[in-house]
């Protein structure tokens, strides 16, 4: 998802995509674990994400 569009979402909206993509990570974790994961690159795009997300609501509080 693009900067701008997270930037426009509230406190609260952003608390529930980074749930989605804790998810998704650990889900991506468990692929990889399991060597059923065919995109690696993946992984690296949800961390990068989440940091995101993060510094967004760092910013808004």
């Amino acid at each position: 998802m693009e900067l701008q569009e997270l930037r426009q979402k509230s406190a609260e909206e952003l608390k529930a995509h980074l749930l989605e993509l804790r998810k998704e990570q650990f889900n991506l974790r468990m692929q990889k674990s399991t060597n059923q994961l065919a995109k690696t690159h993946e992984i690296s795009r949800v961390r990068r994400e989440i940091a995101r997300v993060n510094m967004l609501l760092a910013q808004k509080n």
